[in-house]
């Protein structure tokens, strides 16, 4: 196991926590997996199983890449755009689509 790695998805994986606002003790039964363990995970001194990776990130609500360090940063804008439009029915997400490729359209001569 790479240190730098299992140190980023700790420290990803105790701010996600921290914004969803849950304990360690929380995600750890939500996990399946003892809090001392979980502890070690947020440490960065253990890296999971990707079965545990996999429930970490339900867990947490976040996606795979972004624990693991390997989704590229969005803008912060971009960033609270995608968060509000979690959770949306495929009506508005179709609505939300529309919206976004006209204020994108170059302007019509």
């Amino acid at each position: 196991m790479e240190r730098p790695l299992a140190m980023n998805l700790g420290t990803v994986a105790h701010a996600a926590r921290r914004r969803a606002g849950l304990t360690q003790a929380e995600v750890a039964r939500r996990v399946g997996v003892q809090l001392e363990v979980y502890g070690r995970i947020e440490r960065g001194e253990m890296f999971p199983s990707v079965p545990t990776l996999r429930r970490i990130c339900v867990a947490l609500e976040i996606g795979s890449d972004e624990l693991l360090g390997l989704e590229l940063s969005q803008p912060s804008g971009l960033r609270r755009l995608v968060d509000a439009a979690r959770g949306l029915r495929q009506p508005q997400l179709r609505l939300l689509h529309r919206l976004a490729r006209t204020l994108h359209a170059e302007p019509r001569e």
